[in-house]
Parts: structure tokens; sequence; C-alpha cells
């Protein structure tokens, strides 16, 4: 990596470590904020997903305020053992991803601190809550539309991000055998005749394609490309070696094309594609406002899951397409919306020209950029390293 380009990542660690610690404490019950400005509300899911950078920072205030978080956590979980949507309030409700969130987090910060027992009663009612989401009783998880970080996008029954959560902390908390099974279930190809057979069950592998689907049920499912969930079953294990060189040159030859249409520019990959548009089946009237092609939800670039690409980059042993997708993340972040900053960490980016269209000095975008730079540095992913390991799985 060129010297230039190494005083510009070592400049955006140090910008991203002003960031968390400026959101560090915020109005609500002197909880973290989701944001500089924009979010002062503490969310769940983007504060569980900060965990994975800050606890490779060694700031001990962060560590704190993470701490405070996931205590604030437990005590607003409902009797059923359900994590609230904002963690200052019980009664938000609903989400998918919050609660496996939450055991992720757990897992993370036990394996930090070296606190085994951190939070277990409410580690055994999260547990039992997620066993009930499953309409088989089997083990992958299902889920509303609108119910996980997708909040203007419809992801229909077992999604596959929710699904890489649910492996992820399985793995983390000890539970293999479990795991194993959700691994298993997502090897199974999607439905896509219009029949279910008896004894037939839904999977997340997709035919003549090596990626997972983004969701399936019965006989519906969507095999457009989601960039979190895929780099998520690369980084947590769930992929093999061999599929996940595949969905990584499946993503690059992609982006490639998308560029050549003039459907994105830079070196980064959007959240999620082919775009949704208006003539689709799976278009709905409000993506007209809210989640129009390239933006937002709907092939929008966001630097926290860029950041979760890096590290699934590392993972698959790709360094040198590692520390190139860094740099093109360290350049992405520098954009703001304000243009009062000197690295923006914007919440999104439109994908066709680059513009910063969410609010800067998002908490997520600047916590999984240490993450990722923390990967690409040492060549190793801190704490899913010990979630891939052989003997969790089968081959």
């Amino acid at each position: 990596m060129k010297t230039e380009h190494l005083i510009e990542i070592e400049a955006a660690k140090k910008a991203a470590i002003e960031v968390l610690l400026h959101n560090s404490h915020g109005p609500f019950h002197g909880l973290p904020r989701t944001a500089g400005w924009g979010y002062p509300e503490p969310y769940t899911r983007d504060l569980m997903f900060s965990i994975l950078g800050i606890a490779v920072t060694e700031n001990q205030k962060l560590l704190g305020s993470i701490r405070k978080v996931l205590e604030t956590l437990a005590k607003n979980q409902t009797p059923r053992g359900h994590i609230p949507s904002l963690v200052h309030d019980k009664e938000d409700r609903g989400s998918s991803d919050t609660t496996p969130l939450f055991l992720l987090g757990v897992g993370i910060f036990r394996k930090k601190t070296g606190e085994t027992d951190f939070l277990q009663p409410a580690v055994l009612k999260a547990l039992s809550w997620m066993e009930h989401q499953s309409p088989s009783d089997r083990y992958l998880i299902a889920q509303q539309p609108t119910s996980d970080w997708r909040d203007e996008q419809w992801v229909t029954g077992y999604g596959l991000f929710v699904n890489t959560l649910v492996y992820s902390y399985l793995q983390i908390l000890g539970f293999h055998e479990n795991a194993d099974k959700i691994r298993q279930e997502m090897g199974r190809f999607t439905i896509t005749g219009g029949t279910i057979h008896h004894h037939v069950h839904e999977g997340l592998a997709v035919r003549h394609k090596p990626y997972y689907a983004f969701w399936s049920y019965k006989i519906h499912s969507s095999e457009r490309f989601d960039l979190l969930g895929n780099s998520l079953a690369i980084l947590s294990g769930i992929a093999s070696k061999s599929r996940a060189e595949d969905i990584i040159s499946w993503i690059e030859d992609e982006c490639t094309e998308m560029k050549k249409r003039d459907e994105l520019v830079g070196d980064l990959p959007p959240n999620f594609f082919p775009f949704i548009k208006a003539q689709d089946p799976d278009w709905h009237p409000r993506y007209a406002e809210f989640n129009r092609p390239g933006d937002y939800h709907n092939g929008g670039i966001w630097p926290f899951i860029c950041g979760v690409y890096i590290a699934a980059l590392v993972a698959a042993k790709k360094y040198t397409l590692a520390g190139e997708k860094l740099v093109a993340l360290t350049c992405c972040i520098k954009s703001s919306a304000t243009g009062n900053v000197e690295f923006g960490f914007n919440e999104w980016i439109k994908a066709q020209d680059g513009k910063p269209m969410g609010q800067d000095w998002q908490t997520w975008s600047a916590a999984l950029y240490l993450y990722a730079a923390k990967c690409v540095e040492e060549k190793h992913t801190p704490f899913f390293d010990e979630i891939r390991k052989p003997e969790n799985h089968e081959k």
C-alpha cells in the first residue's frame, strides 16, 4: 500500500475515534447517539454493530459506553425476551434483527472482557425468544417486511441477513450444533418452481449463482443480491472457501458492469443490486419517494456495510483486494453532507454519483471503518476468526 494511503488511513482512524467519542454520550439517559447531529437517539442495531469497531480500539471510555448500552437493553428486554429497537424505550418493539444483534454483541463483549457470564439471564431469555421465531419450528428464523435494518424495503420470511446473525451468535456463544443446522438449511436451494412438496424445506442457496438469496419463503423468494448478508455469510464461515471466492468474483464483475451502465461510480459495491425499478414486480409505491434505484436500501453505498465486506475479503484471504477497498472506503468517508468536516462518515452514498445522502458522523460508519482497518492491517478478523474455526462446523 502506498505511503500516502497509509497516512490517509491513519488520519481516518483518528477521525473515527473522534466521532465515536463525540457520539458516546447523547441526550437520552446518557446513552450513545446514532449520529453526530441528525440522530440523537440510541438505535439498538446501529450500536450493536458498532461493538465490532469499538472492541478493537482498546478505548476504555468507548467500551464503558457499550457496556451501558448492553446493560440498558437487558433491563428493557420484554418478558418473553425480545430486545427493543431503541435502547432506552422498552415499548419500541417489532424489529427482527435487534435480538440477534444483542446476542452477537454480548458474545463479542464477553470475548473482549473475559466476563463469560455477562448478562446471562438476558441472554437466556433472548435465546428463548429466537427459538420461537421459526414458523416451521426448525432452525431458520422468519421476519416481517421492513422489520430489519431495511425499514424501507421488504424482506419476507427467511431473510439472509438475520439468519447470518443467528448463525454467528450461536457460534460465538458456543451452540455449535444448532449453528450447523442453520448452515445446512441455508444451503438448500430456494423454491422457484411454484410448487412446494411435503417435507421439502426452503433454503437460501440460488441455482446457477454463487451467492445466497435475499430471502425465501414457501414458493416465494428474491434472488437479488444482499451485500451485507453475503458478506456476513463469508465472514462467519457459512460460505465455504470456494463459495466465498466465487461470491467475491461475482460482486466485482457485477460492479464493473454497473459502472459501464452508469449505475455506479467509485470502487465500492452498493448494498443491494440489481436495483428494484418501478416496472419490477417487487416495486412498492412508497419506494418512489424513499427508496429509489441507487438510493438508500435500494442500492445505496453504505460505509458500514463496505466495512463488513472488507472484513469478508480478509476472511477469504483476499488481502490485496481488501487493501484496495479500504483505500476506496477511506476516500468515501471523507465525503460529507454538510461540507464542514474533514471526514463525514456519512450514512449512505448515492450509487450513481457518489453524493452523500444521509447523516454525517454516523456511529456505525465510523466503527466499522475501524474494524475494517484492523482486519486489513493484521490480516485477520477479530471475533469472527473464532466463529470460523473448522471444529465449529462441517466443511
